[in-house]
């Protein structure tokens, strides 16, 4: 009877100690051509999550539920649909591409869930629309496309080329260079919009080449950008390779190896050893054994997943609460900087960071030996 009464005690005990479990999903492009940059958003958002999981102070159980969006927009409103009508996912890491960004942003409203984008552009998806449940801790392309033309015509390149692919993420990449470019004195010689699954540049190339155009700039992503980095190439067009965030990965340069040899390209935030607690991260992110790397966005969505899972612990598991919580997110430290939503749900304190590839790698601008004059980008 004592045991029997001991083994009750202990048990009731470990009841009243036991976690309440909260999920919070993660939406990202996991098989396909932006899969690395997926999978290290997954992975990062994931290490949030262990290691809040190995706090004892933290008053929940936190589970993940990793839904992959293929970087498609019918994908990506499925997934979100699967997140939004699961109630006992709280809220949402969401979304690399800006294309599927947009389209999901209707279905978490209507859910009513709380979503933080970790790598998706377009100004639009915090800006067109007034829901309050989308926020996004990354900067836009605005940001991206004004420090890309200063240093494009700080360069001497005055004559551009541009190819954008025709998604809403192109085509706003294509504006936002553009009104940038000619307020820096830049003339855009040839302007030319490519589908998403095109696979020979050869009509739009040759008319760029017969322009003779100093630079040219690319809106869109990995796969099409390194298509038509290695045409230009077999055209013999040497002008300068330039490109926005969707280029700034490890498979940008394996798939074209020399030949990514001088690309720029723009992002937001530092290299993550050099943000705040990025050392700290990547330590962390190492011992789990992750077989890819973080890339680029990963400590983005690790800041997402963060910044949720502080809400919940402030507020609790309730989406509404969780909502409002994150609209007094002012002045935040992150291992991306300082976080501060305004009244769309964007923060406004983005970094942007120069990229050139040097010797097989994305090395910061200020640090290349291009800065310093020692190599010369090509056309110059």
């Amino acid at each position: 009877m004592r045991f029997a009464a001991a083994a009750l005690i202990a048990l009731v005990s470990l009841s009243a100690s036991a976690k309440e479990t909260v999920r919070l999903a993660f939406v990202g492009p996991l098989t396909g051509g932006n899969s690395a940059i997926g999978l290290g958003g997954r992975n990062s958002a994931d290490l949030a999550v262990r290691l809040r999981n190995a706090d004892a102070k933290a008053k929940y159980q936190y589970e993940l539920v990793v839904l992959d969006d293929e970087c498609k927009p019918d994908a990506g409103v499925q997934m979100a649909t699967k997140a939004g009508s699961d109630r006992t996912v709280v809220a949402g890491v969401t979304h690399y591409c800006s294309v599927v960004a947009m389209a999901t942003v209707d279905t978490y409203h209507r859910f009513g869930l709380p979503t933080i984008v970790w790598g998706a552009v377009l100004p639009d998806i915090t800006y067109a629309n007034d829901f309050k449940e989308i926020h996004r801790v990354n900067g836009t392309m605005i940001n991206q496309n004004e420090a890309n033309a200063k240093l494009v015509t700080a360069q001497g390149y005055k004559r551009v080329a541009i190819i954008h692919d025709t998604t809403d993420y192109g085509k706003g990449h294509d504006k936002y260079f553009t009104q940038f470019l000619k307020q820096d004195g830049g003339e855009v010689v040839g302007d030319f919009g490519v589908t998403a699954d095109q696979q020979d540049f050869t009509a739009e190339l040759t008319q760029i080449k017969a322009l003779n155009p100093q630079a040219l700039y690319f809106g869109g992503l990995t796969p099409i950008g390194v298509r038509i980095r290695a045409q230009m190439d077999k055209l013999g067009l040497k002008a300068q390779f330039d490109g926005t965030s969707g280029i700034v990965n490890d498979d940008f340069i394996k798939a074209l190896g020399p030949l990514a040899e001088g690309c720029l390209a723009f992002r937001e935030g530092a290299p993550a050893e050099r943000l705040p607690g990025g050392k700290q991260f990547l330590a962390d992110y190492n011992k789990q054994g992750y077989t890819n790397p973080p890339e680029a966005y990963g400590p983005f969505a690790y800041a997402a997943a963060t910044l949720i899972m502080d809400a919940i612990e402030k507020v609790g598991p309730d989406r509404k609460k969780v909502i409002k919580e994150l609209a007094n997110v002012k002045d935040r430290d992150s291992i991306v900087g300082k976080i501060t939503f305004d009244e769309h749900g964007q923060n406004t304190v983005p970094a942007i960071s120069r990229y050139v590839v040097q010797d097989g790698k994305w090395v910061l601008w200020e640090d290349s030996e291009y800065a310093s004059g020692k190599r010369k980008l090509p056309g110059k």
